[in-house]
């Protein structure tokens, strides 16, 4: 997968957050997961974009670190969201093996990028 394919993806992730949250109830529990599963959609994607423009190795891998903790993240909140009922499980399956993936890409370029420093 290219720079650019994974730039692609990550945003086309946090595209289809944005509609999911938008649609949770008004509940303080759907507002405060909706937050949370938010950032750590959309930061994904944004420190992605961030680790592609690091000048170094090291700093590439510290970068896509923050990838894996926030899509780590927002597996976390995708969980909560099916588990308390908030959303159908059959609704986040999809998203779910999405963040799952995320955090593999993300964590097999990290251990890549530290490997060649």
């Amino acid at each position: 997968m290219t720079p650019a394919e994974l730039k692609a993806r990550t945003k086309a992730f946090a595209l289809r957050i944005v509609v999911l949250v938008d649609r949770l109830p008004r509940s303080l529990a759907g507002q405060i997961i909706g937050r949370q599963l938010l950032r750590s959609a959309t930061s994904v994607g944004a420190n992605y974009r961030a680790a592609c423009r690091a000048q170094s190795r090291a700093e590439f891998a510290a970068k896509l670190s923050i990838v894996v903790e926030e899509a780590d993240e927002s597996l976390y909140w995708l969980e909560i969201s099916g588990e308390s009922g908030l959303v159908k499980p059959e609704r986040l399956r999809e998203l779910i093996k999405e963040a799952d993936e995320l955090v593999a890409i993300a964590t097999s370029s990290r251990k890549t990028a530290k490997a060649g420093s």
